[in-house]
């Protein structure tokens, strides 16, 4: 397997060669980018590679899949479900006013979640657990800790990149899918209350709102946003440790990164709003 100097070398000597022109930074940009399905692809690879999965592998994976999930969980659910109730009321004392009842259930659903939902999972797991990880794992290439423990003996790409990318794509997708619960949930309640009656008219609705293209579309859009959140941040790490310490930076990861993924995430959501509306 390529070394993790040899990585870095070959993904970076094209934008560095160039840097101080115009071209240069024309061409970095696209290099920069272009790490991002690079990263992708690596770490596809090492996970289908059986000799990435060894117990030390395997528990810095659990390690980093509880801790960027489970402190995210029980607050997320929570701010969900308070945001549900209020586009959920607001929906139907709406559609009540306009004598428009029938499609109050369906708005809900349109809105909540095919809309708001996998786009709040994404960037809520962005902003508390995926690019506070690349930015992590871009210092500690910088401070050469990735590379002692490389000469340890240590696969950083399987020990460090792997787990924070595999933790991205499952809080984002977990978040999404327990979301998505508790607001349809609570969309029943709101519309027809404790009883058990409503329950045909409920199932009748939501089939209809989750034709096949839909549901598609759904799980594409979640899928896409997870792999975005899971790999845009790390990408900077095959950068380099220029990256993390330029002297000329103008602006820290951090940033880049969080730029790189609200661009990647509107795009995401624009093609999806197409899809579904157009």
């Amino acid at each position: 397997m390529t070394t993790l100097r040899n990585l870095h070398e070959a993904v970076g000597d094209l934008g560095r060669s160039g840097a101080r022109s115009l071209v240069g930074s024309s061409i970095a940009w696209s290099v920069s980018w272009w790490q991002v399905p690079h990263a992708g692809a690596l770490v596809l690879v090492l996970a289908l590679s059986p000799s990435t999965w060894r117990a030390s592998v395997r528990a810095a994976l659990a390690r980093h899949v509880w801790f960027g999930t489970a402190p995210l969980l029980p607050w997320f659910a929570l701010l969900a479900a308070l945001v549900s109730v209020v586009i959920i009321r607001i929906v139907v004392v709406t559609a009540v006013s306009y004598g428009l009842t029938q499609y109050a259930l369906e708005m809900v659903v349109r809105v909540l979640v095919l809309e708001l939902i996998p786009l709040t999972a994404a960037l809520f797991v962005a902003l508390r657990a995926t690019v506070p990880a690349g930015a992590q794992l871009s210092a500690m290439h910088a401070s050469g800790a990735l590379h002692a423990q490389e000469e340890a003996g240590a696969d950083p790409l399987r020990h460090e990149l792997l787990p924070r990318v595999v933790a991205g794509m499952f809080a984002v997708l977990l978040l999404a899918a327990v979301s998505c619960l508790i607001a349809m949930t609570l969309a029943y309640f709101a519309v027809y209350g404790a009883a058990l009656g409503g329950f045909a008219g409920y199932t009748r609705t939501l089939g209809q709102v989750f034709n096949p293209g839909v549901s598609m579309i759904l799980a594409l859009k979640t899928l896409f946003f997870a792999l975005a959140v899971a790999l845009i941040p790390v990408a900077a790490f095959l950068r380099g440790p220029q990256s993390a310490v330029a002297p000329g930076a103008r602006s820290s990861p951090e940033l880049d990164s969080l730029v790189r993924l609200f661009a990647a995430i509107l795009l995401i959501e624009i093609f999806s709003l197409i899809g579904n509306y157009a």
